[in-house]
């Protein structure tokens, strides 16, 4: 599968994002039975015994006519499962595999060796030609407001700036909640829109009732971005960091420490004021193909 092919089993150019302890196979089969492409990170499950569980009932609920899903994995040396990860990818043949911390010429070649595409997310230039150098099929711009581990450029620069020396697809991430931010991603150079904050409160997403609630109540203003929980800068709902204790490190989180600060300590992007409301995902996927078809209809005329 290349990316045009991809593409073309998309109903609009969208990617529900990977959410730590959000993302399971729940929202991700209900995301891509209505036409946009669902992920979960790997580590949302505590070994990689689990992690084939959720590969196999996510392949038995899907179809040959549903989007294909994503499975993202942490390419860094603190996280001991990467192989044993990839290698399940591999042996289910997973379509999109979307790597961080870390683009690998071998992993994107085991990828690539059963037809799978390889996804990779930069918040800055440098970071971007090192995954053009492994060969990767797809540059993640993530971009100032994007939930979680984000970078501080503008989409418009950092989307310019990627396509000075990349043809590839550019899957643009960063306060995107509404079908036009990903027609607009389009026109300004980008192929996908990538959204994660507007599934937090989706019926199937895995986050806490309290987690909803306060993202329901929540807009731009209520957003922090801090490197003092993880040791990265992430953006964070700001009542969650007031009432957290925040942990004590000398640098960048290991993996065991990031995910219990981010059972109290929760994420989301500048795009969470268009959280309004406790919904299947399948009505967020169709409220977001309806607005984008209306913007793209808009701007033909």
């Amino acid at each position: 599968m290349n990316v045009a092919d991809f593409k073309a089993r998309l109903t609009i150019p969208a990617i529900a994002a990977p959410m730590f302890l959000v993302s399971g196979p729940d929202l991700v089969v209900e995301t891509c039975k209505a036409g946009m492409c669902g992920t979960f990170p790997a580590l949302n499950r505590r070994t990689s015994e689990g992690f084939e569980d959720w590969l196999n009932e996510i392949q038995d609920r899907l179809g040959d006519d549903d989007v294909p899903y994503g499975v993202n994995l942490i390419v860094h040396q603190s996280n001991p499962r990467v192989q044993a990860d990839l290698e399940l990818c591999v042996k289910h043949k997973v379509p999109l595999v979307i790597t961080s911390l870390g683009a690998v010429p071998d992993l994107v070649n085991a990828v690539h060796s059963y037809g799978g595409l390889v996804f990779h997310d930069v918040i800055k230039r440098r970071h971007a030609e090192k995954a053009v150098e492994a060969g990767v099929d797809g540059i993640i711009a993530v971009a100032a407001g994007a939930g979680g581990h984000a970078g501080t450029y503008s989409p418009f620069a950092l989307v310019s700036e990627l396509r000075d020396f990349f043809d590839g697809a550019i899957i643009l991430s960063g306060s995107m909640s509404q079908g036009g931010h990903i027609a607009a991603a389009e026109l300004m150079g980008a192929d996908f829109g990538y959204l994660g904050s507007h599934f937090i409160t989706s019926k199937e997403s895995m986050a806490s009732n309290d987690q909803k609630d306060m993202m329901i109540g929540a807009t731009a203003k209520d957003i922090t971005y801090t490197d003092k929980v993880t040791g990265v800068g992430a953006n964070f709902l700001t009542p969650s960091l007031e009432a957290a204790t925040l942990p004590e490190h000398g640098g960048q989180m290991s993996l065991n420490e990031e995910a219990k600060a981010w059972k109290t300590i929760w994420s989301a992007g500048h795009g969470v004021g268009a959280s309004r409301a406790v919904l299947p995902a399948k009505a967020i996927c169709e409220q977001l193909i309806t607005e984008y078809q209306e913007a793209k209809s808009k701007f033909c005329r």
